[in-house]
């Protein structure tokens, strides 16, 4: 998929644990380890906003297009 979840980047460069932004932003961890991973298909303005506020970044800090190397359309 060329959208690239960078959740993990930036958990890290903040310093703080999966676990700790999930309590903050209301929800779960398993959730939050599913969009570290970019196994999910969409997610909520709602979800979107409160992980920024929490990370202090914009949502182009989470969230990457990256071109598929195989010059193919996405697998809708």
């Amino acid at each position: 998929m060329p959208i690239v979840v960078n959740l993990d980047v930036m958990l890290a460069r903040r310093k703080m644990r999966s676990r700790d932004l999930a309590a903050r932003i209301g929800i779960t961890e398993p959730n939050v380890s599913l969009l570290k991973s970019g196994k999910v298909k969409g997610i909520r303005f709602e979800t979107l906003e409160a992980i920024c506020r929490e990370l202090d970044c914009q949502p182009g800090d989470l969230l990457e297009w990256r071109p598929d190397p195989a010059g193919r359309e996405g697998d809708d």
